[in-house]
């Protein structure tokens, strides 16, 4: 059959590898119009009809509704201007799918009550001015009215999350539980005591160089301990504690004593929180930064190692005031 030869419906049927179901249907709605009858009044269909059925199916595979591809195929739109149409439909329903199944991954492994669940789902589904207005809040609440000088906008730039408009299931995901650590009271309060050291520091004899080299010394020296496995309490520990607490002196122009430990105790136990590592970690999936180094067991083993080698606070010392 070639040329202006017509086609029964088992013929478009044979060639297209569609049911005769399913042409019958695309014919009824007008998709597939028949040529032609025969005597008997069965439908006969054009060679353009397998080329417009190919069409047709290639656009349900990628789920375009009938009446957009109706529209294409009677060209009162293009297929481009169909296509882009339909990329940026499935953009949205994407985005919703990945939004659910953070919320679901989340509901799932943590054991979530239905309260729980319904602020994840709530926090997915905020607009990018919503989450900015949430994190500002949170910034807000840990900045404050604190110095805001160049150091402390590269604090702030540094904690803000900044979703993609593409996001992938792993940053949907991060963001939730971002955004919901950071409307924790403690946590808050946690990242507040960390800017107020940070603030202090930076006053007229403050000591910056305690918090910016510390996270470098601490690996250095008690990395291998660590891995000897030195007790943070035995004595072989000693010329370890000794070895970072007089950098530090060194390194802020101040004797290595008593006040000054107490000061590199408070730091470490602040910073070294969980759920402050947990938050940097998900900004990075986030943003899309590099996972920041786990320091967290050598700054828990100098922690133990300098809290067993101070004397008890007493209302007289400065770490009780």
């Amino acid at each position: 059959m070639d040329g202006d030869a017509l086609y029964s419906i088992g013929d478009l049927a044979r060639r297209t590898g569609l049911t005769v179901k399913a042409i019958r249907f695309y014919s009824d709605c007008g998709i597939v119009p028949p040529a032609d009858r025969s005597p008997a009044g069965h439908r006969r269909y054009g060679i353009d009809a397998v080329a417009r059925l190919d069409l047709v199916r290639t656009l349900r595979d990628l789920g375009v509704d009938l009446p957009t591809i109706r529209r294409v195929l009677d060209r009162e739109v293009s297929l481009p201007e169909a296509a882009a149409a339909h990329a940026a439909a499935l953009s949205v329903q994407i985005r919703t799918l990945r939004l659910r199944r953070a919320v679901l991954t989340a509901v799932a492994e943590r054991g979530s009550t239905p309260e729980e669940m319904s602020l994840m789902h709530k926090l997915a589904k905020l607009s990018e001015d919503e989450r900015h207005r949430l994190i500002r809040d949170f910034l807000d609440s840990a900045l404050g009215d604190l110095d805001t000088g160049p150091g402390f906008t590269g604090i702030m730039r540094s904690m803000t999350p900044e979703l993609p408009d593409n996001p992938t299931a792993e940053q949907v995901e991060a963001w939730v539980e971002l955004a919901e650590l950071s409307q924790d009271p403690d946590f808050r309060a946690l990242m507040r005591r960390t800017v107020e050291q940070y603030a202090a520091e930076r006053l007229p004899g403050g000591s910056p160089a305690l918090r910016r080299d510390t996270v470098s010394i601490i690996p250095e020296q008690v990395g291998p301990a660590l891995a000897a496995g030195v007790d943070p309490a035995s004595p072989e520990a000693d010329p370890i504690v000794a070895a970072v607490t007089t950098r530090c002196a060194d390194l802020v122009g101040r004797p290595d004593d008593v006040d000054l430990r107490r000061r590199l105790l408070t730091r470490l136990e602040t910073a070294g929180d969980p759920r402050r590592d947990r938050y940097f970690r998900l900004l990075a999936v986030i943003n899309g930064w590099p996972a920041p180094e786990r320091l967290a067991p050598v700054s828990d083993w100098f922690v133990r190692a300098l809290r067993v080698r101070l004397p008890e606070s007493t209302p007289d010392t400065p770490a009780s005031r």
